[in-house]
């Protein structure tokens, strides 16, 4: 999992990579230790994520750059976080999951201060994609590491402490963010929000270095490195014409790269059928329910981030809402993804399955309609308290389907496939959110110059709605509930 979307941080899909020989029976002397560890990188993973969106306009205002930069903050560090997240899952298998942590969190504590520093915005963007690659070097090694040293008996309690720790910091995010930029603590601005994760950090480097035995897969594959430049070349063709070709004037280069991201697509799905180790299991790429599933896991989270992105730019450089402003407004957003998720995976979707999903998503949008009827309805003197109810609405949608959304798509695949299945749904779930980011961002921006702010984010509105418009017929192709799940 990754918390660099507050959706995906408020569920808990399988660890990447792991299979039943890794669980252990003999639990550690020190494994509730070590689940605070754990808890802390992911707390600073998460923190990063959300402060940025609130940060995203005050860096472009400081350091300069076109609005591609604002999207690139975000999408950068997807983008990156995607494209390793399954090779560092193997990584951890083969050479060990503590040392893995270990390198994952220092260098996402190195990059977290190389964004704090940053003179220019092409050093901030570079750090950016650093903290992307090792914050996918850091987070699936923590989830296995709690496989390894708890007993069966007491992982439901290691994993369910992951829901009100993480959520809590989703709601604390956007406020503590647009606090550090107000407060301006020594001249920091902007740069205290990546400076934080400096504590973070070093606590969780001390505690993994102190705390946490070595642990790896007695059956870990081997790397497939051609299959991940494969896809790496496809997921980097498709994003950067997405959000550079519109400031570019839309080149014929810009569309020749998405046609050849296409073929790349194709060439790795051929290549793996044939890889003696492949990064997905070929038996996935013909199961019809997963790959639905990667398509409303890629379109949810899309939609989500890129809906997130513009509205934070709209009320901040629209509206003039200073950063403060603008994490109370993001902040009910927060609170009722943290409800929804809560209520949804205690009690809703073990009784109702995938009819849960459904429901989500028609929350959200009835939500996103409530954002644009406010916006409809109201004047330049817009409050926090005039879009809390829509936003509330719209993250208490989010969270009933995000929940159960990993558990219910992963029912559809063999016990063997799992740590496969697992792994690619959270790569493709960041792949989604740097798609989303460039479409949506793409669209907001490109009507911003002749519509303004207001008809801009309103149009946005829509074309979110449409993405979660899609996922609907999609999600009746997945399984009816989650295997563990029973009808109350």
């Amino acid at each position: 999992m990754s918390a660099s979307t507050v959706g995906s941080a408020l569920t808990m899909p399988p660890p990447t990579g792991q299979n039943a020989e890794d669980v252990t029976d003999s639990p550690h002397p020190r494994r509730w230790w070590i689940l605070v560890v754990i808890l802390v990188a992911e707390i600073m993973d998460l923190l990063d994520a959300t402060i940025v969106n609130i940060a995203a306009p005050s860096i472009q205002a400081d350091l300069g750059g076109s609005n591609s930069v604002l999207q690139w903050t975000i999408a950068g560090y997807t983008l990156a976080f995607a494209i390793m997240l399954i090779t560092a899952g193997r990584l951890g298998d083969i050479v060990g999951r503590k040392r893995m942590f270990i390198i994952g969190a220092t260098g996402f504590t190195i990059a977290s201060v190389a964004c704090g520093l940053a003179p220019s915005v092409e050093l901030l963007l570079v750090a950016r994609v650093a903290q992307g690659l090792f914050g996918a070097a850091l987070i699936p090694q923590g989830l296995g590491m709690i496989k390894a040293v708890f007993p069966p008996k007491e992982l439901a309690i290691a994993f369910g402490l992951f829901g009100p720790v993480i959520g809590l910091s989703a709601v604390a995010g956007p406020i503590l963010g647009g606090f550090l930029i107000d407060a301006d603590l020594f001249g920091s601005g902007w740069r205290s929000v990546f400076l934080i994760n400096i504590p973070f950090g070093i606590a969780a480097i001390v505690g993994a270095v102190v705390l946490m035995p070595e642990s790896r897969s007695p059956k870990a594959a081997r790397l497939d490195p051609i299959g991940v430049v494969l896809i790496s070349a496809a997921a980097f063709g498709l994003i950067y014409p997405l959000v550079q070709g519109r400031e570019l004037g839309w080149p014929a280069w810009c569309f020749a790269m998405i046609a050849s991201a296409v073929a790349l697509v194709g060439g790795f799905v051929l290549y793996e059928r044939r890889s003696p180790s492949p990064l997905i299991e070929p038996t996935l790429l013909r199961n019809r329910a997963y790959t639905s599933g990667l398509l409303v896991i890629a379109a949810f989270f899309g939609a989500l981030i890129g809906f997130m992105l513009v509205f934070s730019v709209f009320i901040q450089l629209g509206l003039g809402y200073s950063p403060f402003k603008a994490g109370l407004t993001l902040a009910p957003m927060s609170l009722g993804m943290a409800i929804g998720a809560g209520l949804s995976g205690a009690l809703l979707a073990p009784k109702f399955g995938r009819r849960i999903l459904h429901a989500g998503l028609a929350v959200v949008v009835l939500g996103m309609v409530g954002v644009w009827i406010t916006l409809q309805i109201g004047d330049p003197g817009f409050s926090v308290w005039d879009f809390a109810p829509a936003m509330f609405v719209v993250g208490l949608g989010s969270g009933l389907a995000v929940a159960p959304l990993f558990d219910i798509i992963l029912a559809g695949v063999r016990a063997q496939e799992v740590g496969s299945a697992s792994g690619v749904l959270t790569a493709v779930q960041q792949l989604g959110t740097s798609i989303g980011v460039a479409v949506v961002g793409t669209l907001f921006f490109q009507l911003l110059p002749a519509d303004g702010f207001l008809d801009s984010i309103q149009s946005s509105i829509w074309a979110v709605v449409a993405l979660f418009a899609l996922t609907l017929p999609l999600v009746f192709l997945l399984p009816k509930r989650a295997e563990h799940e029973t009808v109350a």
